[in-house]
C-alpha cells in the first residue's frame, strides 16, 4: 500500500504564507501539491485543522481562527473527495467553556485511563 498524507491544507499552509510573494511562487506551491498527490497509489489523506491558533496573545489567550481549505482544490473538484471528521464527532465530547474558566487536567486524564 503506498499512501500519502498531506498535512495542513489549508490557505496559509498551502500555498505558504511565508514563500508566496509572486505568482511564480504561487505556481511552485501548486506543483508541490499536485507531486504529492499523484505519488499516492492507494490512499491520499488531505489533512485540514478546523482551527488554527493565534500566536502572540495576552497571557491566557485562547483566541483561534476557523482555517480556510487550500485554494488549490476548489468547490469544483470537492466531488472527487471524501471528508471525514477525527476524531468522531460524541454526544458526550466537551463543549467549550467561558473565557478564563479553570479545566483540571489532571482530573480529566484520571477519568479516561482510571
Amino acid at each position: 500500500m503506498e499512501s500519502v498524507f498531506v498535512l495542513n491544507g489549508i490557505d496559509g499552509c498551502i500555498p505558504s504564507d511565508l514563500g508566496v510573494g509572486t505568482s511564480e511562487e504561487i505556481e511552485e506551491e501548486r506543483r508541490l501539491l499536485y507531486v504529492a498527490m499523484t505519488r499516492a497509489k492507494d490512499e491520499l489523506d488531505i489533512v485540514m485543522p478546523q482551527r488554527c491558533y493565534v500566536l502572540q496573545q495576552r497571557r491566557g489567550g485562547n483566541r483561534h481562527l476557523y482555517a480556510q481549505r487550500t485554494r488549490f482544490i476548489p468547490d469544483a473538484i470537492l466531488t472527487h473527495f471524501r471528508a471525514s471528521l477525527w476524531p468522531p464527532a460524541t454526544a458526550d465530547a466537551p463543549r467549550a467553556r467561558a473565557p478564563g474558566a479553570r479545566v483540571d487536567i489532571g482530573q480529566r486524564l484520571r477519568q479516561r485511563w482510571g
